[in-house]
């Protein structure tokens, strides 16, 4: 199986949002942005001058900015080119040998180039803690909570939230931030992530919760396996 060329599709509204289970609340003081393998390759698939793309690309951007002035850790995974079939393991079995080493294949698309303020950490499965040191970045820097966005969203999205559900660490699915297969993987990704392990929302209300957070400030609680606002467990 290799990716599919994915037709355009509109991105899912606020009105067509899941019911979320969890109630968790994003905090700028706890939360890092993790930017999911918005690379060339990737974003190949999709027909560049239709959506998904270009509304996709514009809520990541008010992401990434909101992030910034907020002193929120700004964090890309990238995959690795040209890996070998060691390298690769049973992802070869389902994808085949995937992007090649070319930088026209690996970079990250130049509308969200990384700063030198930011992370790129190399990516080796579908979640984003295998292998990558995220979970030790996050416990370093005292952060519980990740902000999630990218491609594509039932894949190392969904993988990636339910990877930080399981290590206490509180997941943000931006509806409006992710980008998928179809139209209706892309909201199976939802409904799943708002029942079994994260909040789904919308960029909007995501930015707009953040300020909230900024102009109300609660104090800091431990949750059982938590990270304390230390870093320690």
């Amino acid at each position: 199986m290799t990716i599919p060329a994915i037709a355009p599709y509109a991105m899912p509204s606020e009105a067509e949002l899941p019911e979320n289970v969890p109630s968790w609340r994003p905090d700028p003081r706890r939360a890092v942005l993790v930017i999911h393998d918005m690379q060339r390759y990737f974003l190949s698939f999709f027909r560049p001058d239709a959506e998904p793309v270009g509304a996709l690309i514009a809520n990541i951007r008010l992401l990434r900015v909101t992030a910034a002035a907020l002193d929120i850790p700004i964090v890309y995974t990238a995959q690795a080119g040209g890996m070998n079939r060691v390298q690769r393991g049973l992802l070869h079995e389902i994808w085949g040998p995937g992007m090649g080493s070319d930088p026209t294949s690996t970079q990250i698309v130049a509308e969200l180039a990384p700063t030198a303020r930011d992370t790129v950490l190399d990516k080796w499965r579908y979640s984003a803690f295998f292998h990558t040191g995220l979970a030790e970045l996050m416990e370093d820097r005292g952060r519980d909570q990740l902000i999630l966005c990218g491609v594509y969203a039932h894949v190392g999205c969904l993988v990636t939230a339910c990877d930080a559900f399981m290590h206490d660490i509180e997941p943000f699915l931006v509806a409006d931030a992710v980008a998928d297969f179809s139209r209706q993987e892309h909201r199976m990704a939802l409904r799943y992530a708002a029942q079994r392990c994260a909040v789904a929302l919308s960029t909007r209300q995501l930015v707009d919760a953040l300020a909230h957070s900024m102009r109300h400030p609660r104090p800091a609680t431990v949750r059982p396996g938590s990270l304390c606002p230390n870093g320690a467990r």
